[in-house]
């Protein structure tokens, strides 16, 4: 549906969101599939502040949530699983490539900078007796489907586990292996997983490094993780006001922009869940202020 309007504005504060659909492009030209988490327009302001000029940012980054395709079809983004401390993600390799727990957008900046794909979660019977997973309460089976749709994989050892998804297998026990000894000693001497407040918030606090816990318990399961999107992490360009600015610097007369429509305020970076709301809250304030001639 689309509306017209006749009148005329002194100002413009635009805060329509980003583009969702569309991020996926430097995961394809890593050669990594995508699938989409949040379904959000195409553009629409993003579009119309480039039509006026704006100044265009990190439109080559997104949003990004390690996700678990459900077999009819939805999304399941992975944010507290990953802090699952019996666990572990490995690439085709067998081999892990970066702090599971880590902020859902730097995991798969990592994922896309490897090159990494499929990538599965391993856990043991341990951890799924435990925690949750993907809409799964504890203790509770994964429907049939995934294990028809090859989306999970269960065996009795690690060795079977490596066969069922195609790594190899001495590399995947290798992996494990190392990754309890970390358990043990409380420590992640590869990724330092469980070292920030931010993988703790979600781990278990009963255990001395609440992101770690030994992989031993049979039976074992891979679930195949996708790189999912939640939608553009670049936009238009602004400056401190809010005001929507020109490849030379120079603003747009009463034109402002704030949250997912404009370029991340945090870079490439992402401090958390939530952490877009801040900055949409606050540029959306102080560009009121300034349109309305209170701040200057």
């Amino acid at each position: 549906m689309t509306a017209s309007c006749d009148h005329e504005f002194d100002f413009v504060v635009v805060g329509s969101g980003g583009g969702g659909m569309t991020a996926a492009l430097t995961a394809t030209e890593a050669g990594l599939s995508t699938v989409v988490v949040e379904k959000a327009g195409k553009y629409g302001g993003i579009e119309a502040g480039r039509k006026l000029g704006a100044a265009l940012d990190f439109m080559d980054d997104a949003w990004w949530m390690p996700s678990v395709e459900h077999p009819s079809g939805a999304t399941i983004p992975l944010v507290s699983e990953r802090a699952i401390p019996g666990q572990i993600i490995v690439s085709a390799d067998g081999k892990r490539f970066t702090n599971e727990s880590a902020p859902y957008t730097n995991f798969v900046h990592a994922q896309l900078a490897g090159k990494h794909r499929p990538i599965w979660f391993i856990m043991d019977a341990r951890a799924r007796a435990r925690y949750p997973f993907a809409q799964i309460l504890p203790g509770m089976p994964f429907p049939q489907s995934f294990y028809d749709a090859g989306i999970v994989h269960r065996a009795g050892t690690i060795a079977e586990l490596a066969e069922r998804i195609d790594v190899p297998a001495d590399a995947l026990q290798q992996t494990v292996e190392r990754f309890n000894g970390f358990a043990r000693a409380g420590t992640d001497a590869d990724y330092g997983r469980g070292d920030s407040a931010y993988d703790r918030y979600y781990g278990d606090p009963t255990l001395n490094n609440p992101n770690l816990d030994v992989i031993d318990k049979a039976p074992f399961y891979a679930v195949r993780i996708e790189a999912g999107d939640l939608g553009t992490k670049g936009g238009l360009v602004t400056d401190e006001l809010g005001r929507v600015l020109r490849a030379d610097d120079s603003a747009i007369e009463g034109l402002y922009a704030t949250g997912n429509t404009t370029a991340s305020v945090m870079a490439n970076e992402y401090a958390g869940p939530g952490a877009t709301i801040g900055p949409s809250i606050v540029f959306g304030y102080i560009a009121a202020k300034h349109a309305a001639g209170v701040l200057r």
